[in-house]
């Protein structure tokens, strides 16, 4: 696939997802760009991030990320055409404390790409909001739980192992004043 300044991160994730599957990397698409798709672009991310879960040199990440035009600057692949940038942090794949994170696959208009799933984007946020009161965080938790079915009774569970309770009771009320607002307008 060919990117250009129009293509999308959708578009991004889907190269990226593709090259690294061909060069035999396991890596699962985590953070904002998460977010980003299971909002359905509601928050917009500038970067993606890809937890490598296989065996993957520093050689073979820059080789397959060049077999689609990026190249390393640092820490980050920049694409001349696009001005999303990729990332690969440190893993392990985990949200907050919690390690045992199964990736799905969503299917893009341009490839599958191995991703957090909503339950898990949401969750992702929401650790950004109980951990450093991100108000951000939290309006794109509610985005992505308002726009695709999350798992409520586990991310419940999860924010009390987190001990955030309170703040877990604050994303389910701001939750509902957000799916009342989309009524109404709709009214």
């Amino acid at each position: 696939m060919t990117l250009t300044s129009r293509s999308s991160l959708a578009d991004v994730a889907a190269a990226v997802a593709g090259a690294l599957r061909d060069a035999g990397i396991v890596a699962v698409l985590t953070g904002g760009a998460c977010a980003t798709i299971h909002s359905d672009g509601d928050y917009q991310s500038a970067d993606l991030d890809f937890v490598v879960r296989s065996a993957a040199t520093r050689k073979s990440l820059d080789a397959a990320m060049a077999s689609i035009g990026f190249r390393r600057d640092g820490d980050r692949y920049l694409h001349p055409a696009t001005s999303f940038f990729v990332e690969f942090p440190r893993g392990p794949l985990a949200i907050g404390d919690d390690l045992a994170i199964t990736p799905v696959t969503v299917q893009l208009k341009r490839g599958p790409v191995l991703a957090l799933s909503a339950t898990d984007a949401c969750r992702d946020r929401l650790a950004a909001f109980y951990h450093w009161a991100d108000r951000q965080s939290l309006r794109v938790a509610v985005a992505i739980a308002r726009r695709r079915r999350v798992h409520m009774a586990a991310i419940g569970r999860w924010s009390a192992k987190e001990g955030e309770e309170e703040k877990f009771r604050e994303f389910k009320r701001e939750l509902q004043r957000e799916r009342q607002r989309v009524r109404d307008e709709a009214s």
